[in-house]
């Protein structure tokens, strides 16, 4: 069977969607050829395995929250501290942009906790995603290295998973809270 791009990648957003909405368990390959509106079997064809599934949502995740080239382009202005948060601004729009992707990272996340493969295929993207802002950080001149970066991924992490699940009542909007973030992380 030829692999078809496009259909690949459609199986894998449709693979996304399951996995926010039913969690871990509800990931089959039927529920997703069901999500995607394909004939059973599909996703099966481009995915024999659970493993090869799960690693292409995990690609996929990748590159839906891959930033724009456009906006990481725009960096033109000098580095300091209101560029960073503007970064991070823009990590936290993509995050929000479509919650079925945070989720189903979210998701993935936990499965990882229980199931080797997942935990390979997740750390591998999270650890290049990490290497990433490190890369972006020093080339841009921003301020803060590897712990302040670090620190970041932990905090937006929770961020993300408060705004996702059951938020705290602060008073605070996200925006407000990366702001606070960066001002106490990047002193």
């Amino acid at each position: 069977m030829a692999r078809n791009d496009e259909r690949r990648s459609a199986l894998a957003d449709a693979g996304i969607r399951v996995l926010a909405d039913q969690g871990a368990r509800g990931l089959t390959h039927r529920a997703v050829d069901s999500a995607a509106g394909t004939p059973r079997g599909t996703a099966s064809n481009y995915f024999p395995t659970r493993d090869d599934l799960i690693s292409a949502l995990v690609d996929r995740i990748g590159e839906r929250l891959t930033p724009d080239p456009e906006v990481v382009a725009a960096v033109d202005r000098s580095p300091d501290r209101a560029l960073f948060a503007d970064y991070l601004h823009d990590v936290v729009r993509r995050l929000r942009a479509d919650p079925h992707v945070s989720l189903a990272l979210f998701e993935l996340r936990l499965e990882a906790a229980r199931r080797p493969a997942v935990a390979e295929a997740l750390g591998a993207w999270r650890q290049r995603a990490f290497q990433a802002d490190l890369a972006f950080n020093a080339e841009a001149g921003l301020p803060g290295g590897r712990t302040e970066i670090a620190l970041f991924h932990y905090a937006i992490d929770g961020l993300m998973l408060d705004q996702l699940t059951v938020p705290l009542d602060t008073g605070m909007s996200a925006d407000a809270v990366v702001d606070e973030l960066v001002s106490r992380i990047l002193r």
